[in-house]
C-alpha cells in the first residue's frame, strides 16, 4: 500500500493515525565517510554496511517524511537549505541536507551531516527535515521535542544519530572508565529490544561523563515511540567500539 493510500485509510490497523512508523539508529563518526577514513576505510566496512541496511529498512516503511535527529549546539529544527562540511576532518567535502538545494543555507552539526550523507547513498527521496538536540537537554525538553517532531500528522520515520560511550579503553577519547562497558551493554540491549523504559532511564550526568553523544537523541526516539503507541520490534545490527567509542546500529519497526 502506498503512502497516499495509507493517508486515506488513516492507518486503521493501529486504530488511529500513527505519526512514527519506523526508526533507524546509527552512529556519526566522520570515519564512516571513506574520503575521511582513507586507508582505514576497510576497518569500518561492517559498520557502513549495517548503516545502509538500517536506512534501507527505514525507507521501506514508505514514510511521508524522514526526520534526521542528532545532537547539536541547541535544540530545534534546521530547515533546508542546510549544509554540513567535513573540512574539520581534513576533507573538502560538503554534504547538503537536500541534494540540489539552491545554496548552502544553515550549518549542519556533525551528527546531521553524517545522517544526510547516509541518506544520500540511497535512491528514495521522501521529504526530509532535520532536528538537532542539545546534548544536555532534560527529559521534559526531549519529550516536547518528540511531540513536535510528530505534530504534523505525517507518517514519520526517524533516522537517529548518536554514539555510545567514548571511554572504552586507555586510547579512547575519554580514556578508560569501568562504567562504559556496562552502560553500552545496557544501551545495546535496549536498542535490540526497543525497550523504551531503559532508554528513557539513561542518566544524563553519567552519559555526559562517559561522553555518550547519543543519550538525548535516543530519548527523543523513545518518547516519540511511546507517544505513537502500540508495540515495537527492534533489531541490533551492529555493536562495536573499534576506536574506544561505542557504535550501535539498530532498526525499529511497528508490530
Amino acid at each position: 500500500m502506498t503512502g497516499s493510500a495509507r493517508r486515506r485509510t488513516g492507518d486503521s490497523r493501529y486504530g488511529e493515525r500513527v505519526p512514527l512508523v519506523a526508526a533507524a539508529v546509527c552512529p556519526h563518526p566522520p570515519l564512516l565517510v571513506p574520503e575521511v577514513a582513507g586507508s582505514a576505510t576497510l576497518k569500518l566496512d561492517d559498520l557502513r554496511t549495517a548503516c545502509d541496511t538500517a536506512v534501507r529498512r527505514l525507507l521501506a516503511a514508505d514514510p511521508d517524511r524522514v526526520v534526521l535527529l542528532g545532537t547539536g549546539p541547541v535544540t530545534g529544527p534546521i530547515r533546508p537549505p542546510a549544509t554540513g562540511s567535513l573540512q574539520p576532518w581534513g576533507v573538502d567535502l560538503d554534504v547538503p541536507l537536500v541534494p540540489g538545494q539552491p545554496d548552502r543555507g544553515a550549518v549542519l552539526p556533525l551528527s546531521l551531516t553524517i545522517g544526510a550523507w547516509l541518506l544520500a547513498r540511497h535512491d528514495a527521496r521522501p521529504p526530509l527535515s532535520a532536528v538537532q538536540v542539545a546534548a544536555d537537554a532534560g527529559l521534559a525538553e526531549l519529550s516536547a521535542l518528540a511531540d513536535e517532531v510528530s505534530a504534523t500528522g505525517d507518517r514519520v520515520a526517524l533516522l537517529v544519530l548518536g554514539d555510545g560511550s567514548a571511554c572504552r579503553g586507555e586510547k579512547s577519547p575519554g580514556y578508560d572508565d569501568p562504567r562504559a562497558l556496562p552502560y553500552d551493554q545496557r544501551v545495546a540491549g535496549a536498542l535490540a529490544d526497543a525497550d523504551l523504559d531503559v532508554l528513557l532511564g539513561l542518566d544524563p550526568v553519567v552519559s555526559a561523563e562517559l561522553k555518550a553523544a547519543g543519550r538525548a537523541p535516543w530519548q527523543v526516539l523513545a518518547s516519540a515511540a511511546r507517544a505513537a503507541g502500540g508495540g515495537w520490534r527492534g533489531e541490533l545490527l551492529h555493536d562495536a567500539a573499534p576506536y574506544g567509542v561505542a557504535y550501535f546500529v539498530a532498526s525499529w519497526e511497528r508490530v
